[in-house]
């Protein structure tokens, strides 16, 4: 990933600038909160995207592609904080969360405030068709979410619900940042179609591999387990239930909906998931995606930005957090 990131070391630099003004407020308190998020942020994988996407075809990146990779930063950070809100955790990488310190009114007009920063980004006709492709991924993440919490309700444990869920919720904004990448630097829409499929299989493998991490024991910013405690579909779970005995079955049904907090409980579901080969099927899937948005990447002619999104690709599979 480093290697990557030395390819787009200076959009980087100018774009981590230009983000922490554009977050800015002149009232201290939404500014102490702002201050905590720059310093917590993440890996930035998004805006990379946006930067790859937008140089893979040779075309200069210009102020309208660090506006997307902003958008698409204030975006992602805003679902987190609203995400945390909605799941009542207390953490996130490890540090307090915004709701923890702040409690959940603030964390709601937080969120709301990286939006509307983000929206304010778009103030001319060709950013405009930027903030379309973003907008879209805002009203996808609420449809997924909503449809995750609908079907926790009953446990409908069919594998294309999940898929789209996931499409919905973590892939959308992924396929927007890649298709807002490319049609910053190119207002091309046959290859923004392109990178948009490119970004949602990249998407689908990334929370694919993000739900793994559930059945392992390293240190990922979340407990093991998690995931069982909070309902959530996730592939392990729906290809073992969908192969295990009826009594295991219902034990494991039973589990999920009414005794999901006690920690041999949880055990006995993971057990029961890797004994069936769950996180194998998940990891063959993971793949499958991944390989399907290579497929669409080397269609591109070769050049050092194509090996780095390729390298970006493999890290999301290849990740140990």
């Amino acid at each position: 990933m480093e290697e990557t990131r030395k390819l787009i070391q200076e959009e980087l630099a100018l774009f981590e600038s230009k983000f922490n003004e554009s977050v800015q407020s002149r009232i201290p308190l939404l500014d102490r909160v702002m201050r905590y998020v720059i310093k917590r942020k993440g890996k930035q994988l998004r805006p990379m995207f946006v930067f790859l996407c937008a140089k893979v075809t040779g075309v200069p990146v210009g102020e309208s592609t660090y506006k997307a990779a902003a958008f698409v930063e204030l975006l992602h950070t805003a679902s987190l904080v609203h995400d945390d809100v909605v799941d009542e955790s207390l953490e996130r990488r490890g540090f307090f969360s915004i709701n923890a310190l702040w409690k959940n009114k603030i964390a709601v007009l937080v969120g709301d405030y990286l939006l509307s920063k983000g929206m304010l980004l778009a103030t001319s006709p060709h950013d405009y068709r930027v903030l379309q492709i973003l907008s879209e991924a805002v009203k996808k993440m609420s449809e997924g979410e909503l449809l995750q919490m609908e079907k926790a309700r009953n446990l409908n444990l069919r594998e294309d619900v999940y898929y789209e869920i996931i499409r919905n919720k973590t892939a959308s904004l992924l396929s927007s940042a890649c298709a807002a990448g490319i049609y910053s630097a190119t207002s091309d829409q046959e290859l923004t179609d392109k990178m948009r499929e490119f970004g949602e299989k990249v998407g689908m493998a990334f929370q694919i591999k993000d739900d793994l991490f559930d059945y392992g024991n390293e240190d990922i910013g979340k407990p093991t387990g998690n995931d069982i405690k909070e309902k959530k579909l996730t592939l392990p779970i729906i290809y073992t239930l969908n192969r295990v005995d009826g009594p295991t079955r219902r034990k494991m049904i039973y589990i999920l909906k009414n005794d999901n907090r006690r920690k041999e409980r949880i055990a006995y579901v993971i057990q029961e998931v890797v004994k069936a080969g769950g996180i194998e099927y998940a990891e063959e899937k993971m793949f499958a995606f991944r390989d399907e948005a290579l497929n669409i990447l080397h269609t591109f002619p070769p050049s050092p930005i194509l090996d780095g999104l390729e390298n970006l690709v493999r890290y999301t599979t290849d990740r140990k957090y």
